[in-house]
């Protein structure tokens, strides 16, 4: 191996070592071979770039290749002008593959001076490494194209191969200029990894980095000759290098986790319950932005929620429990969620009380509101009111009534109605009916759950809120719902009680 020359030395070489034994070791050749066995076998695996990467790289192929990476492959093999984005989400093999392609465009002759662009140099090394030890100690590579590595051009971040193609690691902002291998300039370029969540948070930065894509790295190749582009990376902000290169691409490829019907994208590798695990344990926001390519600003409608003390629920003269179920009776993360809260108002604020909301069953659903009534004190009206419009309907009728029916056998009877208003577009009812109340501090999260899960998703929701709605709002849905019938009771009651949301006292005749 060649010698290394960064600060970062002994990292690297404990990336070499790590990345030998998992990827490279035992990767084993037929000794007993023929040489025109040989020659037909490297020729039928050079026509089939998927049997290419299996025989290459038996590590990296553990899993069938889903449609969209054959699709992406075809492209970049048959196009010898090509500039591609693969916006990818996490665990979708977007580095992998696009090793395993640019070796074989190497090793076939297809490129000569391939470019690794990364947002640091040392990152930008740390990619091109797999590609250095592949040439170097893939035994299959040396059997089949002959030794690779190649003295006094073999340095980590730089080098040679003996097959003709230099290989180069550039961190953003460095000078690619006079970049050549020989008299060749650079006809492969990829660009991983670009983005940073610091530098999206600046727009000054963004525009200095693209200015540097566009006025250095791109000229740097050849206007007459072949050239493949590929920018691999997740949409991590609304603005960042990655949406910009899209716009100019040849090809905008953007795969989630999980496909358009709610299902894993790449089944073979990502089961639903694997998705589901790690979704779990992360934030919305961080699950759109790293496997669903939509970045989410928070506060863009609501800047803040505010959290404070409830008076005491004796004191409050109903009680709104609103349950927006959906149809689904799955737990499954794809699926939108159910919600259940008690919203009351008092003294010119409306507070959110407790809350429930989280993907469930139908059965969890109706658990939620018994769970609900039961916290309020015996003497104060609670009214329960279910999302029910004309869609909704046979779902209501046919399945929830009948399980408070049978829940009703154990836990008694609660009274249940549906809410049949017609609704105008959900982000706008949220927008217009509880964004003022929360900018001038009137609609008040209960500090006493603040510790509870579901609250803090409800919060969430709330900061998430945009007008694609991109996000869930099932839970801020849920809220405006009971912000709107607590609005209709206290409308039909005295003006001092809509006023202050008391129980009202009695008054002395005159």
């Amino acid at each position: 191996m060649g010698k290394l020359r960064r600060p970062t030395d002994k990292q690297l070489w404990n990336d070499w070592e790590d990345y030998y034994s998992q990827f490279i070791s035992d990767v084993d050749v037929d000794s007993g071979e023929s040489p025109v066995d040989k020659t037909n076998r490297i020729r039928r695996l050079e026509a089939d770039d998927e049997a290419w990467f299996r025989y290459y790289f038996p590590k990296y192929c553990t899993s069938e290749p889903a449609r969209f990476h054959k699709e992406a492959t075809k492209r970049l093999m048959s196009h010898d002008r090509w500039y591609e984005v693969r916006a990818w989400s996490r665990e979708l093999a977007k580095s992998a593959r696009s090793m395993m392609e640019f070796l074989k465009l190497a090793l076939t002759g297809k490129i000569s001076n391939f470019l690794l662009v990364s947002n640091s140099y040392d990152n930008a090394c740390r990619l091109l490494l797999p590609f250095m030890l592949q040439l170097e100690k893939n035994r299959r590579i040396i059997n089949d194209y002959g030794e690779q590595a190649n003295p006094g051009h073999w340095e980590v971040g730089e080098f040679i191969a003996k097959c003709g193609c230099s290989f180069r690691a550039i961190g953003a902002g460095q000078s690619p200029r006079g970049t050549r291998n020989e008299a060749k300039r650079p006809d492969a370029i990829l660009v991983d990894d670009i983005d940073t969540d610091e530098e999206c948070r600046n727009p000054d930065r963004i525009n200095q980095k693209w200015d540097w894509i566009e006025q250095a790295l791109i000229p740097t190749v050849s206007v007459s000759g072949n050239i493949r582009i590929v920018f691999n990376g997740n949409i991590i902000a609304k603005d960042c290098c990655v949406v910009r290169a899209g716009k100019v691409a040849d090809k905008m490829d953007v795969i989630n986790i999980r496909d358009k019907n709610g299902k894993s994208s790449w089944p073979e590798k990502n089961s639903e319950e694997d998705i589901d695990f790690i979704l779990s344990k992360i934030s919305t926001r961080s699950a759109q932005q790293e496997y669903f390519n939509n970045p989410l600003t928070e506060g863009k409608v609501f800047k803040e929620m505010f959290w404070g003390k409830v008076p005491q629920l004796r004191n409050f003269r109903f009680i709104i429990c609103y349950g927006d179920p959906s149809p689904s009776n799955s737990k499954n993360k794809a699926g939108s969620l159910k919600a259940a809260v008690t919203i009351g108002f008092y003294d010119g604020k409306y507070y959110i009380i407790n809350c429930r909301l989280d993907h469930a069953t139908n059965a969890e659903f109706v658990d939620w509101l018994y769970e609900l009534n039961v916290e309020i004190p015996q003497g104060v009206q609670v009214y329960n009111f279910i999302e029910n419009n004309t869609l909704q309907d046979p779902f209501y009728q046919q399945v929830i009534v009948p399980l408070f029916n049978e829940k009703s056998k154990t836990s008694g009877l609660i009274n249940i109605t549906p809410d049949a208003r017609k609704k105008p577009d959900k982000f706008d009812r949220i927008e217009g009916n509880l964004e003022p109340l929360n900018r001038m501090g009137k609609l008040v999260f209960n500090e006493a759950q603040s510790g509870n899960p579901h609250m803090r998703r409800l919060e969430e929701e709330f900061l998430l809120l945009e007008p694609k709605l991109s996000a869930p709002a099932d839970g801020a849905d849920a809220v405006e719902g009971g912000v709107f019938k607590t609005n209709e009771k206290l409308i039909t009651s005295a003006p001092d009680a809509f006023r202050l949301g008391r129980r009202p006292r009695n008054r002395k005749r005159v």
